[in-house]
């Protein structure tokens, strides 16, 4: 017979009590939720109801049992009381056999908060290696849940297989919420400020007890809140984090939108319009019920971009509708339209949460827009500019925790790593980030900056906008009308004594000229620049005006960057790719012909789209004596590419190449966003 046993510990902790969970039938004879218990030699043997998961309710007022359970040992029955003791471990064990296996939440909160601690669990899980784990903890991952993120994120291991592994070592069951059969009761146990705020859903509910889905079993401060306050036996089982979050969004907030329609519907008159209020920060996890129809709307506009991963929010006027379309993964999805006479309450709401000129339609705007969440905070850069229709209005989110990122979730590879940790270290010089608008350069950068703000260095940027506030960085926002440019700007930090410097972006000859200066007079200088690849904006510089030999003595490497969409994690297999993709990713396709690489197949968690999340590509042109004479010279973006690449550079093409193979992304997405080496 197969047993599990429970070890529950009184609350001075200083003696143990070994309880075995057999099967008893006979309600009549135990505690209200439990079998018969008794101890004896320090031994307690109790049998709840249910054979499958284990029920500890309270019952102070249950009867004491008056029979021995079947198997167990002699001695005088006692009433358990629940109330006095808690979970401290849990183990499956077969008669006879006593070795522990699992722990309860509290132990778990202890022995898997720490990303050693979890690294060795999934070591000994068979999921990852020592060296692998004691890279991503080098890497800045300082706790388990940025540890598993980043595991995740670099598809080293699936969420399905670490949940697999965690709910077995913390004695919990891991289920999918698509088995759980959801209906008005269930959702009425856990209000929805409560699920909401701690990311827990209802899995099924009893006279006695109430079995919760948690992402992390690390965290028991919801499995004791909800505890105190169903006044039940809360029992939790692990699920994947986004699928209670869509769980929550399904069905306690699914029909938001409908019931704010509805409301605008019976009230003829605009409320906006009597309640507009002039603020530009909001709080997400503050909902008034009491607020207007269209401000409610907003918000919930503000949380459901938050919740899909959403980089961008559009709002299009047309001709008979607000269009609404948000940018996930770089890719733009239209979501449902608002009723059209809610069109320009809505786009006067947003000019004046972003502290925008709402009498002025005529020329662009540019505002910003602060939201709290329970968790984080995320900053709205909003940009306002008249069409014919209306005034279109772009929302870029700005999470402030990017900042923080290690240059392994930016993206770069163990040996590109090495070599950019080595340039942001150099003693002067100028170090570019090419690429389009929104392929992460502002990330990038701003990791490096992280990574050397120390208290000995100072550290003093103009950017324009400040997206990320970074805590010990003098930040210069570039205001045009007061003129302050970025020239002015520059001219005046080189007094302030600066050991780095960053330029948000090089636009023109004065702002160029004054960067070499500073990078030729012993500072180290970072900036950005809107070029094709690396080896063109050599070129771009000479073109603005810029004499070659500055160019070329200046310059220590040029960074080209673009993202790419990851594959989904959970819905990835195996494919042999055909040999034109393999020829056109610039590989021999005999070499690779065996090879097996990925793709996402579609699911629900990456919305059938096969890819989830965004990764980044690199190009690192770092300048050599050879290259400086090429530049000098003013020769071809095309000679010193080819001059480059002999000398070991990685282009685009074939960082993306590495990434296909390493099973992070596809060859459809670099084929998408890279040109052809030459």
């Amino acid at each position: 017979m197969r047993a599990s046993e429970f070890f529950l510990l009184d609350p001075t902790r200083k003696k143990t009590v070994i309880a075995r969970q057999l099967w008893d039938e006979e309600r009549s004879l135990v505690p209200a939720g439990f079998g018969c218990l008794r101890e004896s030699n320090m031994k307690a043997v109790f049998m709840p109801l249910k054979p499958t998961t284990p029920s500890l309710a309270p019952t102070s007022d249950a009867p004491r049992s008056t029979s021995a359970p079947p198997g167990g040992s002699s001695g005088n029955p006692v009433h358990f009381d629940p109330s006095k003791f808690s979970v401290a471990s849990v183990s499956s064990a077969s008669k006879g056999n006593q070795q522990n296996l699992y722990i309860d939440p509290q132990t778990a909160a202890q022995k898997f908060s720490s990303p050693v601690a979890l690294g060795l669990m999934l070591e000994e899980a068979g999921l990852v290696n020592r060296e692998m784990i004691h890279e991503l903890i080098q890497g800045g991952n300082e706790s388990a849940q940025t540890l598993k993120r980043s595991l995740i994120q670099q598809g080293l291991v699936s969420e399905d297989d670490i949940l697999s592994a965690v709910a077995q070592q913390a004695g919990m069951e891991k289920i999918s919420l698509r088995d759980v059969v959801v209906t008005p009761q269930l959702l009425e146990t856990i209000p929805a400020n409560v699920a909401k705020k701690y990311r827990v859903f209802p899995v099924s509910v009893g006279d006695y007890e109430v079995v919760v889905a948690v992402g992390d079993p690390t965290n028991v401060e919801p499995l004791d809140s909800l505890r105190l306050l169903l006044n039940k036996t809360v029992i939790g089982v692990i699920a994947s984090e986004d699928e209670i979050d869509r769980y929550i969004r399904r069905y306690y907030e699914g029909d938001e939108i409908g019931k704010i329609y509805d409301e605008f519907t019976r009230d003829s008159a605009d409320p906006f319009v009597r309640s507009l209020d002039d603020y530009e920060t909001i709080d997400l996890d503050d909902e008034d019920r009491n607020q207007p129809p269209v401000v409610r709307f907003v918000d919930l506009v503000f949380k459901q971009a938050v919740h899909d991963g959403a980089s961008d929010i559009h709002i299009e006027p047309g001709r008979y509708a607000l269009n609404l379309r948000f940018r996930v993964d770089g890719v733009l999805q239209e979501l449902p339209s608002p009723p059209n006479r809610w069109k320009n309450a809505i786009i006067s709401r947003l000019k004046v949460m972003s502290g925008m000129d709402l009498a002025e339609k005529r020329v662009p705007q540019d505002g910003r827009i602060k939201l709290t969440l329970p968790d984080k905070s995320l900053d709205l850069r909003v940009s306002c500019i008249p069409s014919i229709f209306g005034e279109t209005i772009v929302m870029r989110i700005l999470d402030q925790s990017d900042v923080l990122m290690g240059l392994e979730e930016v993206g770069f590879l163990p040996d590109s790593i090495r070599i950019f940790e080595k340039l942001i270290r150099a003693p002067n010089g100028i170090i570019l980030m090419t690429g389009p608008t929104g392929s992460g350069k502002t990330t990038t950068l701003n990791s490096a900056l992280s990574t050397l703000n120390k208290p000995e260095t100072k550290i003093i940027t103009v950017e324009d906008p400040v997206e990320y506030q970074i805590q010990g960085i003098n930040q210069i926002q570039v205001n045009e009308d007061a003129d302050l440019t970025f020239a002015s700007a520059l001219r005046s930090m080189l007094r302030m004594s600066p050991d780095v410097i960053m330029v948000g972006e090089i636009r023109d000859i004065a702002t160029a000229e004054i960067a070499i200066r500073a990078a030729l007079t012993g500072h180290l200088v970072f900036s950005t620049l809107h070029t094709n690849d690396a080896p063109s904006s050599t070129i771009r510089l000479i073109d603005m005006g810029v004499k070659p030999f500055l160019v070329a003595s200046s310059i220590q490497a040029v960074i080209a960057q673009r993202l790419i969409r990851r594959i989904c994690a959970n819905c990835k297999h195996e494919i042999t790719l055909p040999a034109e993709a393999i020829r056109e990713m610039g590989a021999d396709p005999a070499k690779y012909a065996n090879v097996k690489v990925f793709k996402g197949v579609g699911c629900e968690r990456c919305s059938n789209r096969g890819y989830r999340g965004r990764t980044a590509i690199h190009e690192i042109l770092i300048m050599t004596p050879e290259l400086r004479k090429m530049v000098i010279r003013a020769e071809s973006n095309i000679k010193v590419k080819k001059v480059a690449i002999a000398g070991g550079m990685r282009t685009l093409r074939q960082d993306g190449w590495e990434k296909v193979l390493l099973g992070i992304t596809t060859v459809e997405e670099v084929l998408k966003i890279t040109q052809m080496d030459v």
